[in-house]
């Protein structure tokens, strides 16, 4: 495997992802912010945060397959929320909890960042998500 990941002593603990990934490798895979579309581009789950997160996780373990790379071999995922509040969390979590075990997404996550925004690229989007990986 060409990623190791871990939270050193002394980080905050428990969080629902690891601190730190270590990554081994010379094939970089880079999947662009992904979001709660069908492949013909329609809306899934308008209005739904916990769906859109499923979703977008979704597209991204497609987009990751694609290059022959998995959750496993993740590094990093960003996630954008639009209106993020800290009561979001539990719907945010329940998206990740959703989808997790279908597309091989271990909790705690990749190394993660959430951030909030005021809104994306169309106004039925809550969520996007970008994944960084690294393979062999």
């Amino acid at each position: 495997m060409s990623v190791r990941r871990f939270t050193p002593e002394g980080m905050m603990s428990p969080t629902p992802y690891e601190h730190v990934a270590v990554g081994t490798g010379t094939r970089h895979v880079h999947v662009s912010g992904q979001v709660a579309r069908a492949a013909d581009g329609s809306p899934v789950a308008p209005g739904d945060l916990a769906g859109q997160v499923a979703h977008a996780l979704r597209n991204t373990a497609t987009g990751l397959a694609g290059a022959g790379a998995s959750f496993d071999d993740v590094l990093r995922l960003t996630f954008y929320v639009t209106d993020w509040t800290p009561g979001k969390i539990g719907d945010f979590m329940a998206g990740v909890e959703q989808v997790a075990e279908e597309i091989g997404l271990t909790v705690p996550l990749p190394p993660s960042s959430l951030i909030g925004v005021d809104h994306l690229f169309e106004p039925d989007v809550l969520v996007e998500v970008e994944a960084t990986a690294i393979l062999d």
